[in-house]
């Protein structure tokens, strides 16, 4: 019994040090810095121009992220504390909330924002351009379809962190 037992723990320790050992073996899995999933959303917050404060207090949040394929980017918007039943323009500007260098895309791609009668409205555009990676971005929105000079809220859109 005494010799049987010594084979029986003989043999699991021998398997249990077969199992620990490292050498000769591959590794379980491989990760490379190519599997890993980058950050690729720009993100803003929405707010009115300090020369509207006490006349019109517009918030929200902006983002940009890569749109269903290689070549488009999605822009969303979310409006709050807008007058209800407005009607506003917007879209993705190069440049700063201060300093305008033109729409990205094309106006067609931005359908205006519809506001709610909670003063809430949401809208998104697909832009047919490659998610940029670096520059400057501002989502801006318009006073209404007649009125597009006059910003009611705007986002510089923070880049992407790594």
């Amino acid at each position: 019994m005494y010799v049987y037992r010594s084979l029986v723990v003989g043999a699991v320790a021998l398997v249990a040090l077969a199992g620990c050992f490292p050498f000769g073996r591959s590794q379980a899995v491989e990760v490379s810095s190519s599997d890993a999933n980058l950050n690729t959303r720009w993100h803003g917050t929405l707010a009115s121009p300090a020369n509207l404060a006490g006349v019109v207090q517009v918030s929200g949040t902006a983002t940009m992220v890569p749109g269903g394929d290689a070549q488009s980017t999605r822009v969303s918007l979310e409006l709050a504390n807008a007058s209800p039943g407005g009607e506003h323009p917007w879209g993705l500007h190069r440049g700063q909330c201060d300093r305008d260098e033109g729409l990205v895309g094309d106006r067609s791609s931005y359908k205006n924002v519809k506001v709610g009668s909670d003063g809430k409205a949401g809208a998104t555009a697909n832009v047919a351009i490659h998610t940029p990676t670096s520059g400057r971005y501002a989502v801006r929105v318009t006073a209404s379809p007649t009125n597009t000079d006059m910003i009611i809220a705007c986002a510089n859109l923070a880049p992407p962190s790594r």
